[in-house]
């Protein structure tokens, strides 16, 4: 922290509810601010230093979290247990062996799960969130983090308070509170100070952090910040840590059948060992190191590992994801969602014409539309404003139309709102005429007019048929004395003409709906904009149009039949934000997998409601807090990138799940079979706690391996019941071949425990591990599918470390002793035909499947607990897959 000088004492930040009981202007004075100029940079950086940043929380990548993380397994404190005693009991070269292995088998998780934090923690420091504040006199954005005691904010619709703020001005201004106080409804705000003490609830003076504006603007000081805030103190005293996704949710279950699997056998074995009267210590041991060798330890460090690596390509390819989990989620989704602007269109908005009504001229309508805007000094490089009036005072006829605002004064503003679709301001002309001034969605401006022109209507059917966007001028004469403007006072007007913009498809819309396609996602718009104008883009584009529906539509339908009606059709078109949500909530009770992509304040019901919300880098605050992942361009080709990578994940994940499960199980029931005949242990367990250790090892490469294009067709989801038949099909044809060894290792080569030990060591440790090039993909044969570089290198370097160390000094100490040539060219032999065996199962297991993949999936049940990852979020329940990984 910067010293302060003498001659500039801290400032004294005044919280909130102190600050709600004087007025504005004593709150300026306090915090030494002038409020038409704000702070200068340098006092600003000053604060900085004083107060902090704005942050109620960062995430951080801490060494000691993710250690703990590695070591908390239940098994791995069984196992050091276990260990201890043995050392205690004189078996000390088996305990340190032991302790050797587990402690690079937790370095080894925790170097790729550090990694896979400090990934997460580069991904949150891309994401930033903007303001504008008065600094040195001038409107400006700045990050909410820079944000302090004394900075004046401008709050607009859409916004989430940065910081506590002493309102100053306020136009119209509503907050949804119900993240601080539980109140459902939005709160109305005015600049009055409040009785001192009042409650949160009841601070209508001030705008609490985390709150969201719904209508109307305000202008306020900055009196509290970060955990000094009142939302900060309240999350500091909350566990904060996000409810489970649903792949997380997929891996505690997957975790909890690998539990049951290995306490059975843990049990028998234990139990069969003690009752053939060998060492307690010794079957202990074992029993514990079968448990351990049938849990795929390293999975955590493998989906990590395999998240951050893909959150890195994603990130590559203009992709942020909120969570490293989320990934997944975007994989698996099939319905896709979408607002038009910016989208399917270039959201380079131009200004075309304007088409007069009622015996109004073209500059007159121009000029009626300058002025219905909520900043009345608003121009073509000001800071924010709609799309439409920014690219309205770019136009050549806004140049015209200036000289023409001079005589104008703007008296009072009701800003726009998505419920009325339209912003009124209260004018007074140069000659002293008061005139309210409507400006908004032709439906909505029109059905307030007394008398709109047949010819007005064939205008606006015209523009709407070509694919244009129009907006709806219309104005009244008021009284004199008027000085305020409700939505009461939206009436009797008189059609002043349109003004028409264009916002062209993008060129390469039409390539990236292809692509949605091919990846099996199906594509509907979701837009404010009329349905004409919508389904002319989308035919202009190729997306496929099944139907039309408003929103008064969709309102009129119960939540069956709405379910029902979305599947014929693609527009959703002048929707308001409560049926957006409808929508998407329908959708995800007749099937799994859907995602919403918006950037408005009214995006944030649906971006909540959907299995993945996605927003882009420019959205409005609330949109961007709402969603899980967002895109740092807004383009459907990036969002195509971002499905098949999260699918190329999710794959290469499930590929280590199938690969442990079966190997695994197949060598510990081979170990709990040998029990049975053997007068010594197969494998001590020293042995087994290896095995395991460089068989993970070498599934460390998975992440990079290559997906069939077949298994990034369709979402892939977790499917518990797939994965035990997997396990319980393809586990016991390793056995066989485990059983085949100990014929070779007693009747062939006469061995004695030592051998027998090393010869399964290296024959258990070479065939699951190879039979990775075959579990890894459905097709068959399988060298019809080329892995990774890095994978290749992996499985034959660690079957070679395997091969030779029975060989090296290590081999006593270890356990091991040196195996006969003859030995070797059996093992070529029964690696070949496991490998074969394997692919005989595969043509059986998967049936046509395996020859050609299946493109499209299904969904039944329901999914389990699901969360939001925005920072104010709610659960929602998600349905259950039933189908198997692809």
């Amino acid at each position: 922290m910067s010293v302060i000088a003498p001659s500039q004492p801290p400032v004294v930040a005044p919280g909130v509810v102190s600050a709600a009981a004087v007025s504005g202007d004593d709150v300026l004075r306090g915090l030494g601010v002038v409020a038409g100029e704000g702070l200068g940079g340098a006092e600003a950086a000053r604060r900085q230093a004083q107060f902090g940043p704005n942050a109620v929380a960062t995430h951080r990548a801490r060494v000691l979290p993710v250690l703990w993380h590695q070591l908390r397994s239940p098994l791995l404190g069984l196992l050091v247990a276990a260990a201890v005693a043995s050392f205690l009991v004189g078996e000390r070269a088996d305990a340190l062996i032991i302790g050797v292995i587990v402690s690079a088998s937790v370095g080894l998780g925790f170097v790729n799960e550090y990694r896979a934090e400090k990934a997460a923690e580069a991904l949150h420091s891309q994401i930033h969130h903007q303001t504008v504040v008065l600094r040195d006199g001038r409107a400006t954005l700045v990050d909410v983090t820079a944000l302090v005691p004394g900075d004046v904010v401008e709050l607009r619709l859409g916004d989430i308070v940065p910081a506590d703020l002493r309102l100053l001005e306020v136009t119209g201004l509503e907050c949804d509170e119900s993240v601080l106080t539980g109140e459902s409804l939005p709160v109305g705000k005015n600049p009055a100070a409040v009785a001192a003490g009042a409650p949160l609830a009841e601070l209508s003076g001030c705008a609490l952090m985390g709150t969201v504006v719904r209508t109307g603007a305000a202008r306020g000081v900055v009196v509290a910040t970060g955990a000094r805030a009142e939302f900060g103190k309240i999350a500091a005293g909350l566990d904060t840590h996000p409810l489970d996704t649903e792949f997380q949710v997929g891996l505690r279950r997957f975790s909890l059948l690998l539990v049951y699997v290995a306490g059975a056998l843990t049990t028998s074995i234990f139990v069969i060992n003690v009752a053939l009267h060998k060492p307690i210590i010794d079957a202990l041991l074992f029993s514990l190191a079968i448990a351990v060798g049938i849990t795929p330890q390293l999975l955590p460090a493998v989906v990590s590992t395999s998240l951050a690596a893909g959150s890195r390509r994603m990130s590559r390819r203009k992709v942020l994801v909120k969570r490293l989990v989320c990934i997944e989620d975007l994989g698996d989704v099939d319905v896709l969602f979408t607002d038009k602007t910016g989208t399917l269109t270039m959201g380079r908005i131009e200004y075309m014409r304007a088409v007069p009504a009622g015996g109004h001229s073209s500059e007159a309508v121009v000029r009626w539309g300058l002025l219905s805007t909520e900043n009345a000094a608003r121009d073509a490089q000001d800071v924010g404003g709609s799309p439409l009036d920014q690219a309205l005072w770019r136009s050549p006829a806004a140049a015209g139309a200036r000289s023409a605002l001079d005589g104008c004064t703007r008296l009072a503003v009701l800003p726009f709102d998505h419920e009325r679709r339209m912003i009124s301001v209260l004018v007074r002309d140069g000659d002293g005429r008061s005139r309210l001034v409507t400006k908004g969605a032709p439906e909505s401006v029109l059905d307030r007019c007394v008398e709109v022109p047949p010819a007005a209507r064939d205008a606006l059917a015209a523009e709407f048929a070509a694919g244009n966007r129009v907006v709806a001028v219309a104005t009244r004469s008021v009284a004199s004395g008027t000085r305020a403007v409700s939505a009461e006072d939206e009436r009797e007007l008189s059609l002043a003409g349109l003004l028409v913009f264009l916002d062209p498809p993008k060129p390469d819309a039409a390539t990236a709906l292809s692509r949605l396609a091919a990846l099996g996602v199906t594509v509907k718009v979701v837009t404010g904009d009329n349905a004409a104008v919508a389904a002319k883009v989308c035919h202009d584009l190729g997306l496929t149009e099944a139907g039309t529906m408003t929103g008064g539509e969709v309102d009129a339908l119960d939540d069956a039949q709405l379910a029902d009606a979305i599947s014929r059709t693609t527009v959703f078109a002048r929707v308001s934000p409560e049926a957006k949500a409808r929508i998407v909530h329908a959708q995800r009770r007749s099937r799994g997998g859907v995602a919403f992509l918006g950037d408005g304040v009214n995006d944030a019901l649906a971006l909540h409601a959907a299995d993945v919300g996605i927003s882009v880098d420019s959205a409005t605050d609330v949109a961007k807090d709402s969603a899980d992942v967002i895109l740092l361009e807004k383009d459907l080709n990036v969002l195509a990138d971002g499905v098949a990578e999260g699918r190329r994940i999710f794959a290469n994940t499930i590929k280590y799940v199938l690969m442990g499960t079966s190997s695994n199980f197949g060598n510990m029931a081979s170990a709990a079979g040998a029990s049975l005949f053997l007068s010594f242990l197969p494998m001590l367990p020293s042995q087994i706690l290896l095995n395991n250790l460089l068989y993970d090892s070498s599934q460390l490469a998975i992440p990079t391996d290559n997906v069939d294009e077949e298994q990034l067709r369709k979402p892939s989801h977790w499917d518990i019941a797939f994965i035990r038949r997997f396990m319980i099909s393809f586990g016991p044809l390793s056995s066989v071949f485990d059983f085949v060894t100990f014929g070779v290792m007693l009747w062939v080569f006469h061995s004695g425990p030592a051998q027998f030990r090393s010869g399964w060591f290296v024959e258990s440790l070479a065939t699951q591990t190879l039979v990775i090039f075959a579990i890894r993909t459905r097709r068959v044969p399988f060298f019809r599918s080329h892995p990774s570089l890095p994978l290749t290198l992996a499985a034959l370097g660690v079957v070679t470390v395997g091969a030779v160390l029975p060989a090296t000094p290590l081999a006593h100490t270890l356990g091991f002793q040196p195996l006969p040539g003859a030995f070797f060219a059996t093992l070529v032999g029964m690696i070949l035909g496991y490998l074969a065996l394997i692919e005989i199962g595969k043509r059986l297991f998967y049936g046509a499947a395996a020859v050609a993949p299946p493109v499209s999936g299904r969904y039944a049940g329901r999914r389990h607990l699901r969360r939001r990852a925005g920072r104010f979020s709610t659960a929602a329940a998600r349905p259950t897959p039933v189908d198997g990984p692809s």
